[in-house]
């Protein structure tokens, strides 16, 4: 698969020339906004630096469709998927250095580490995800955290709270930023990635999670 996106100017570059690609430190550089009900959601634009090499090597991974039940038909799903595990090994080392540093950094709140990576590609604004909350395990009763490292065009990632009474937030994700949700966010928050008719390149989202978070 070959992308059409518009590579970000602000990637750095190294002394060769080359894309430096490499996760950057996130002490007191993450900015957390609070949400409602013990939720909270951590951003920082541009994490990742030299992403758009590593959005090339993700294009080419195993990819795959899937189908799923909804009411009384079987649809596609509309983005392709690939689930890492913790015993795999993930398809760019940054992508390793990116877990440790999470890792590193959220250890003493979140009590546990993120093992396994999700990935989405939206191939363009036809693709989405609907309104949700990865609620299948622990999420559905207990306070835990995901961290989504974005590559390629950016796409709004929409968040409401479940109970009403507040905007919708939108954060443009894309090019190496990172958002991390957590507190309660899973159960009192939805988040989604909504169709667009604007012309949009392709994206993809790295989900980094503990085990038995989905």
């Amino acid at each position: 698969m070959t992308s059409t996106y518009q590579p970000s100017m602000f990637d750095l570059a190294d002394e060769s020339g080359g894309p430096a690609t490499e996760a950057g430190p996130l002490a007191g550089r993450l900015k957390r906004h609070r949400l409602t009900a013990g939720a909270w959601v951590d951003v920082l634009p541009g994490w990742l630096q030299g992403s758009d090499e590593v959005f090339e090597t993700l294009l080419g991974i195993d990819w795959r469709a899937d189908r799923r039940q909804m009411y009384d038909s079987v649809v596609d799903v509309p983005r392709l998927l690939r689930w890492y595990g913790g015993d795999e090994e993930l398809p760019h080392a940054v992508l390793t250095e990116a877990k440790a540093r999470l890792n590193d950094h959220y250890a003493a709140e979140l009590g546990e580490e993120f093992v396994t990576a999700g990935m989405c590609l939206y191939r363009d604004g036809r693709d989405s995800v609907a309104w949700h909350g990865d609620t299948i395990g622990r999420s559905a009763r207990h306070d835990t955290m995901v961290a989504i490292v974005s590559f390629g065009s950016p796409r709004n990632l929409s968040l409401r709270p479940r109970a009403g009474g507040h905007e919708t937030l939108r954060f443009p994700l894309g090019h190496g930023d990172l958002i991390v949700m957590g507190g309660s966010c899973q159960r009192t928050w939805e988040h989604a990635i909504l169709k667009t008719a604007k012309a949009v390149g392709p994206r993809i989202s790295v989900q980094f999670r503990p085990i038995n978070v989905a």
